[in-house]
């Protein structure tokens, strides 16, 4: 049996990581680089990105970045060149950028609708489709994660009305498993995490109103997840730890998913 240290080693390899400036994006970057990876961060804002290069090199972690709007297609085959121009090559691909919009269903923007599934499962096929023939299938390797939710397991109900999220994340659920499907035989694995509440600038509305009590009262371990709760997951799906893990959707939940699935 090889060395599992080893196996979840990311020297040498590289990685984009989309919505990378802060929050979950930035989390999951923290993860790559301290295991070795090479790093190009991307969001729209430079500002943002400077600072989260600033947090990563403090922690000894070299990064680069590219300012893009992945709600663009001219901004995401340019994302796309320009880290593979930056990297070499493009190992792994974390498709963290998103959106959110709270609103009753009667009541939801057309056009809050179309944000959503622009930026949430459109732009995540457009930049894989771009990084996959352009880097992965040629060189015959690849890991890419979606960062899906657990809105795209159920429904939302009360005081939560998040139904084009809810919609764009389960597209997200199914595009990891289509893709897993399509690109296997090119060495390339499709996975997904599926979050339950993390404090973020996303999400920031939402436990503002709700309240942390109310939000954590479903889930077995009573808690949020918090700035390192993601990373051994993303590790797992980036490494060759996982190399034979493809199709799959892992809830990063505290249990709640467990517990609504047996209710």
């Amino acid at each position: 049996m090889g060395s599992i240290k080893k196996a979840f080693d990311l020297t040498g390899k590289t990685a984009l990581v989309t919505g990378g400036s802060r929050g979950l994006g930035l989390q999951i970057a923290e993860a790559l680089g301290e295991q070795g990876a090479k790093i190009v961060l991307s969001s729209r804002k430079a500002g943002d990105l400077e600072d989260a290069q600033g947090h990563l090199a403090k922690l000894g972690i070299k990064a680069d970045w590219i300012a893009a709007d992945n709600s663009k297609d001219e901004d995401i085959k340019r994302l796309a060149d320009g880290a593979i121009a930056k990297l070499g090559k493009v190992d792994i691909l974390v498709n963290n950028a998103g959106a959110t919009w709270g609103a009753l269903t009667e009541d939801h923007p057309i056009e809050a609708w179309d944000k959503l599934m622009n930026l949430n499962i459109r732009a995540l096929f457009v930049l894989s489709q771009q990084i996959g023939k352009k880097s992965m299938i040629p060189n015959k390797y690849g890991r890419i994660i979606n960062l899906a939710s657990v809105a795209g397991l159920f429904g939302s109900s009360g005081e939560m009305q998040t139904i084009a999220y809810n919609t764009s994340k389960g597209a997200v659920v199914n595009f990891t498993r289509a893709l897993a499907g399509s690109w296997g035989r090119h060495g390339i694995t499709s996975n997904a995490l599926a979050p339950g509440f993390f404090p973020s600038k996303m999400t920031k509305g939402v436990i503002a109103s709700v309240g942390v009590d109310k939000l954590t009262e479903g889930v077995p371990l009573r808690r949020l997840g918090d700035d390192d709760d993601l990373k051994g997951a993303a590790l797992l799906f980036a490494s060759d730890a996982g190399k034979h893990i493809t199709g799959q959707i892992l809830a990063v939940d505290g249990g709640l998913t467990a517990v609504l699935s047996s209710s």
